[in-house]
């Protein structure tokens, strides 16, 4: 089973983990990719086919966004466009979308199973997003359209996706292991002088 399969995935990997804060993070070394997890976040990434580092896929979390200087002539984005990040609960992959200012009868999430992904739109034409969920599609699980729900609240949508017991299982075998390692504080660095 492909489940099977990402979890000795990720248990053959290298692991590091520090402990800041009282907060974990562990990162996996792994010949075909990096992965950082934190507490909130989740970032991947993958060697180019020149074997240069790439840049930081963030999954899970808010995307870090470098602020332009104060008086630059930079262009950026606007403050109220539509900001689509990952924030999952423990029994659900949950994804929010905030500065969406309509009402929740606008908005219509459904699901492709042909393509494997979910599909946001509005009956207004002003807003439309498809994304995919990386954990199912690593572990090779179906998508079930009875686990999709969704929510709008304070100019933020938000849709949920029942974890299935599948990834449950993965996710308490992948904490059993993280238990497992020792990891280094802030000050507990090794330093030998010589």
């Amino acid at each position: 089973m492909a489940v099977q399969n990402w979890i000795d995935v990720l248990k053959s990997s290298q692991k590091t983990a520090l402990i800041q804060d009282g907060k974990h993070c562990i990162t996996y070394y792994h010949q075909n990719f990096f992965c950082l997890v934190g507490t909130m976040t989740r970032k991947w990434r993958q060697k180019s086919t020149l074997g240069v580092q790439g840049v930081w896929q963030v999954e899970v979390g808010e995307p870090v966004n470098v602020p332009a200087a104060l008086n630059s002539d930079v262009i950026k984005e606007n403050c109220s466009n539509p900001v689509f990040m990952r924030k999952d609960t423990k029994t659900s992959f949950q994804w929010r979308i905030r500065n969406l200012p309509y009402t929740k009868d606008v908005f219509s999430v459904s699901m492709e199973p042909s393509e494997r992904c979910i599909i946001i739109k509005t009956t207004n034409k002003k807003y439309y997003k498809k994304f995919s969920v990386p954990d199912l599609d690593r572990s090779q699980l179906p998508l079930d359209g009875a686990a999709l729900s969704y929510t709008h609240a304070n100019n933020t949508l938000i849709v949920s996706y029942q974890k299935p017991k599948e990834i449950l299982t993965l996710e308490q075998e992948l904490l059993k292991e993280v238990k497992k390692l020792k990891g280094t504080g802030e000050g507990d660095v090794d330093c030998t002088t010589q």
